[in-house]
């Protein structure tokens, strides 16, 4: 990790253990909320699915802050029920909203509509309602160098690179369900970034996504990695 050739002014925190990486993660997270509720009536705090953050989920959830003043959402969620073992929202209801954070507000990003096209119209002017810009954004990365619902491939990607709307419907061709992702610009204005990542393997991915930053839409995670950005990394 500390050999690859980062952008100055990237700043790596590496930890042996996952679970260790995940508290560290948890309490810088908490402080980055408590400040920007020193400036502001409300903090909004975006986060991303996947097995990989649940430890940070629950060590989260009992850090001390104002919850009732913090707003979650998703950097991405699968169009699906609730009820389905790929929601997103319903991991994040499981082991975030608990404890001190249950005072929270979660705006999951599925609605009722059949599709995230159809559905898109309704959560922008839910997403209208919270503070932005995102104080907290925390991502996490696939092997094909997606990050949130940016997949590369994605005849939609254009659009969810470039659009000024907070969401933006996704069909990769690698998933097997239909996405909703909050867009480019809506997270790359976020405050406070993380990279939350785990494993040997993102290592290699690592190493092809520094090689050629320019080439976002290759692997969109490169949108991200700048000054600024903080990359959480564990074994």
């Amino acid at each position: 990790m500390l050999e690859l050739s980062w952008p100055q002014g990237v700043t790596l925190q590496v930890e042996e253990e996952r679970a260790a990486l995940a508290h560290k993660l948890a309490l810088q997270t908490a402080e980055w909320l408590r400040a920007a509720l020193q400036e502001k009536e409300r903090a909004l705090l975006v986060i991303s699915g996947g097995r990989t953050p649940v430890a940070f989920f629950k060590s989260l959830a009992q850090q001390e802050l104002s919850w009732s003043k913090v707003d979650i959402t998703l950097a991405d969620e699968r169009w699906v029920d609730e009820t389905h073992d790929d929601s997103n929202a319903a991991l994040v209801k499981e082991f975030l909203i608990q404890g001190p954070a249950a005072e929270a507000n979660f705006l999951p990003l599925k609605n009722s509509a059949a599709t995230p096209e159809e559905g898109c119209e309704q959560l922008e002017a839910r997403l209208a309602e919270l503070s932005w810009p995102i104080d907290v954004l925390i991502l996490g990365m696939g092997a094909d160098g997606h990050t949130a619902s940016l997949f590369p491939g994605a005849k939609e990607l254009a659009h969810g690179l470039d659009t000024t709307d907070k969401c933006a419907p996704m069909h990769p061709v690698t998933a097997l369900h239909p996405r909703m992702t909050l867009s480019y610009n809506a997270l790359a204005a976020a405050r406070h970034q993380a990279l939350h990542i785990t494993g040997e393997d993102k290592l290699t991915t690592l190493n092809k996504v520094l090689a050629k930053l320019d080439a976002v839409a290759e692997m969109p995670v490169r949108g991200f990695i700048r000054p600024g950005l903080n990359v959480f990394w564990s074994p």
